[in-house]
């Protein structure tokens, strides 16, 4: 009983918070989207880090570890890199560019029909094809951290249970975290009965509280679940038999040359570590479909109350995200791989088990609540941003720009919109259940994302960049992607260059298309630099100091964060250090490091 009480604790906390926001929501796109335009840096860059903590995450981490040590995590942390370059470079240049969406960002970029053909493209790319494809990932995880604790076939009576279970039987698509078993159609439709739960749940109050209620929300979320995790950090350690000897029980269990490259946080230690991987890991930051920060991420850096905010959210979210929940998962990953050995080839999928096989297994009561309502909250921080920005490109692109102001010539009402985009929710809700339903392993589905979104980081950083990008550069990267996709799969088995090769595909077809069509008018060009104060090549100094100087800021940041990472997660795991270095020169030498480059970057914070 008391799991359950931490879990309705948690329940009306975030109603209460969403349904007291939603009298700003409903004044227009700005309030609904961009919560007034005032934001905080820490409460923007936290809601980033709720939002990307969560509960499908833990899961993949468990799953990349299991089958590729630690070193595999690096496919994670290399997005530091991109959330210190927003900051630092083009924060403060979304917050100047005073868009709702950043498709709409689009026509403030480039102008005439290209613009607006881009415009209606990247918001059923990133609305439809990408946030849905997020979802589903999130749906699996739903599915997979519900199915041992919501047990609905208990709880309710058969006349209201069976139902649903012939329901999920005629469909014919299993939703059980093991398909196999003569019980699969009951948890299939527990299940099914859980992720409708947790969605009406999260849309009651999302919808109705607008990104204010999200955010606000987020807040309290973030904290549940960092205490939650905190806590099981604590019992899977204390089960594996120590924080300590965490690396001398994995070698009793595989022998201390696996052990040794399971924990290597280095290229040198690690396993089957080739030159395509570590291409991939020094260009994931930037080939992939979020590089300039497209997405919540700049809807984030939108709804900031000054341009200083918008750059500092994203350097707060990336310490928060990538050294502090790193921190805190590492001890339970180690743990899990003592507490569940495994097997000649473990699976993604069997391995991603372990998380929530470890919540019920090591967890006492009330502890275990904590866990299942922190694990609830971080499902529900990311459906309600993934709802609220999906929500807004339909609101604000699809539905006011492409239907009304485009075909219908009229001009919708503010209160007409956030009524599209409250009823938004459930048709990017039904998307996102069917692909769910296809879909293996939530690595799996992370692996297209990353291939579909490799050939269009580098196109997104040059519009910025570069004055004569044009819209047909970006809609050309859009098509070669989508073209090669499919070709690549079937053409070549090595994940690593798959990305590579689609990264210079993706890139190559922008930048031949802009130098093969016309240049955008230099009257919009100008507008555009005037408003927004790219960096980059625009033909002033002042440019390219912003781009120097960022940079410089993005580099000096990312040697802090790196080096306190390795640092920590070394002292915190055992990892060997590389080139037989004792474990005391290579920490105090990375902590040397990171600190020292604290000054180079941390004044820029403040510049408006």
């Amino acid at each position: 009983m008391i799991d359950l009480l931490w879990v309705a604790a948690f329940l009306v906390y975030a109603l209460i918070v969403g349904l007291r926001s939603r009298k700003q929501a409903g004044r227009g796109l700005r309030d609904y989207f961009l919560a007034g335009r005032q934001l905080s840096r820490w409460e923007a860059g936290f809601s980033m880090t709720a939002t990307q903590y969560a509960a499908d995450t833990p899961l993949l981490a468990a799953g990349l570890v299991a089958t590729g040590g630690l070193f595999s995590l690096w496919r994670l942390w290399t997005y530091g890199i991109a959330f210190l370059a927003l900051g630092f470079l083009l924060g403060a240049c979304w917050w100047r560019s005073s868009v709702v969406t950043d498709a709409e960002f689009c026509e403030l970029r480039y102008s005439g029909r290209p613009a607006a053909w881009l415009r209606g493209v990247k918001a059923l790319y990133y609305g439809g094809v990408f946030n849905c494809a997020v979802l589903a990932m999130v749906l699996v995880a739903t599915v997979r951290v519900a199915e041992p604790f919501l047990l609905w076939d208990a709880w309710l009576p058969d006349a209201v249970f069976a139902p649903f279970v012939e329901l999920t039987r005629s469909v014919g698509v299993p939703l059980a975290a093991d398909p196999s078993g003569a019980d699969v159609w009951v948890r299939s439709a527990a299940n099914l009965l859980s992720v409708f739960a947790i969605y009406a749940f999260t849309v009651l109050y999302s919808a109705t509280g607008g990104l204010r209620g999200v955010v606000r929300t987020d807040l309290g979320q973030l904290a549940l679940l960092g205490t939650a995790t905190l806590a099981y950090a604590w019992f899977a350690q204390d089960a594996a038999g120590g924080l300590g000897a965490l690396p001398e029980r994995l070698a009793e269990a595989l022998g201390p040359a696996r052990a040794g490259e399971l924990l290597a946080l280095d290229p040198w230690g690690a396993a089957d570590v080739g030159g395509a991987l570590l291409g991939v890991l020094g260009l994931q930051w930037l080939v992939q479909m979020n590089s300039d920060g497209t997405g919540y991420l700049a809807q984030r850096c939108m709804a900031c109350r000054s341009p200083s905010d918008a750059r500092a959210a994203p350097v707060i979210f990336a310490f928060a995200q990538i050294l502090g929940r790193t921190l805190l998962w590492l001890p339970i990953l180690v743990a899990l791989l003592v507490i569940y050995p495994l097997g000649d080839a473990p699976s993604a999928a069997t391995r991603e088990l372990t998380f929530v096989q470890g919540i019920e297994d090591l967890l006492p009561p009330g502890v275990r609540g904590l866990m299942l309502a922190g694990m609830l909250a971080a499902l529900a921080s990311t459906l309600d941003t993934h709802l609220n920005w999906g929500a807004s490109y339909v609101a604000n692109d699809l539905y006011g720009r492409a239907w009304c102001r485009g075909l219908r010539r009229r001009e919708p009402s503010p209160r007409e919109l956030v009524l599209v985009a409250r009823l938004a929710g459930p048709l990017v809700m039904a998307i996102s259940l069917v692909v769910m339903a296809g879909l293996g392993s939530i690595q799996a589905a992370w692996h297209v994302t990353l291939l579909l979104g490799a050939g269009l980081g580098v196109p997104l950083w040059l519009r910025w960049l570069w004055r004569r990008a044009n819209a047909w550069g970006e809609l050309a990267a859009v098509a070669a992607s989508g073209l090669a996709a499919p070709l690549l799969l079937a053409t070549l088995p090595n994940e690593a260059l798959r990305l590579l090769v689609m990264a210079g595909v993706g890139t190559a077809a922008s930048v031949l298309a802009s130098l093969a069509t016309p240049p955008e008018p230099d009257a919009r060009l100008d507008a555009f630099y005037d408003d927004v104060r790219p960096p980059g090549f625009w033909g002033t100094q002042a440019a390219r100091k912003r781009l120097t100087d960022g940079l410089i800021a993005t580099g000096a940041a990312s040697v802090t964060l790196f080096a306190l990472l390795i640092a920590s997660a070394s002292w915190l795991v055992g990892s060997p250090p590389p080139f037989g270095l004792s474990p005391a020169v290579w920490c105090g030498t990375l902590l040397l490091a990171g600190l020292a480059a604290v000054p180079i970057w941390f004044r820029r914070l403040s510049e408006s």
